[in-house]
């Protein structure tokens, strides 16, 4: 499959590209970047070429991944679509439930796949637990601490300087996360709370369609003393927590590659296709809106 990327910042740089340029499933076509500077830097170091416009790259590819922010993300999505290409999206797939629609339209319309990276649904121990825990059913409760330290005093995170991380806070960079492992363990979120903690964190509360509830601690600012990832579900089966990811996020981002590829070959949507990042985006914009945030349907 002919891969074209749209990007160029840390998250472009450390897994999208190197990934794309090493599977053998896929050849790099090229790099567009809103800086052409560092897109040709990023296109030369894995031997491929940058493109001046995302249309001469969607011109010159079967599909798109992307390595923006989801402002940027969104329109360039539905572009990609109109022009036929399938789509490997990043989390979130937009910030506004009206441009995640208009991006899992475009894409309908033409006919095209879709894949939202989601790294844990994509990690090998992690995406196996989730699948595991489905089937086990049974669960009563759930409890989810999501916290980086990207915005903390102390921070080296590369990510510090993201302006829409920045703006838009933890419930729109980790609640993904969050809502990636327990929307397929727990059901859709039937109603939706939220309230402030320190900083952008977060307190989320979920009733599922299954009747379990879950909490959530989200947070980019908390020291990096107490930062880390925890999952843990209660039921009839008793206790069971996500396993840690053993390595980065390059061999979850691989196999998500993987899944559009299959998803393109046999026309079967993937379970995190458009329609479970719509649904993610939804949630998160209830969550905002009781939060005193943008209300935008």
């Amino acid at each position: 499959m002919r891969i074209g990327l749209l990007g160029t910042g840390p998250w472009a740089r450390r897994v999208h590209a190197p990934v794309l340029a090493a599977h053998p499933g896929v050849e790099l076509t090229g790099i567009w970047g809103r800086r052409a500077p560092a897109a040709a830097e990023l296109a030369q170091a894995h031997g491929t070429r940058a493109y001046a416009t995302p249309d001469e790259l969607f011109a010159a590819c079967d599909a798109v991944s992307f390595a923006v922010p989801p402002s940027v993300q969104a329109p360039l999505a539905v572009r990609a679509a109109q022009t036929g290409r399938h789509l490997l999206l990043d989390k979130p797939v937009a910030t506004t439930v009206s441009e995640a629609r208009a991006v899992a339209g475009a894409a309908e319309r033409a006919g095209v796949a879709s894949v939202v990276f989601f790294t844990a649904r994509f990690g090998e121990r992690e995406g196996a637990w989730i699948a595991d825990q489905a089937a086990a059913g049974g669960w009563f409760t759930a409890h989810a601490d999501w916290l980086a330290s990207v915005f903390a005093e102390d921070s080296d995170s590369p990510y510090a300087a993201s302006p829409w991380r920045r703006e838009k806070g933890a419930l729109w960079d980790v609640g993904p996360h969050v809502l990636s492992v327990l929307l397929p363990v727990l059901g859709d979120a039937e109603s939706v709370t939220a309230a402030r903690g320190p900083a952008d964190t977060v307190l989320l509360t979920l009733r599922h369609r299954g009747g379990a509830a879950s909490s959530a601690t989200l947070s980019l600012t908390a020291p990096r003393a107490a930062f880390g990832v925890e999952v843990t579900l209660r039921g009839t089966t008793g206790t069971t927590t996500l396993p840690r990811r053993e390595a980065g996020p390059e061999p979850a981002f691989h196999r998500a590659v993987d899944a559009l590829i299959a998803a393109a070959r046999t026309g079967r949507p993937h379970p995190c296709d458009l329609g479970f990042g719509v649904r993610v985006t939804e949630i998160l914009a209830q969550a905002e809106r009781a939060l005193g945030g943008a209300d935008d349907q």
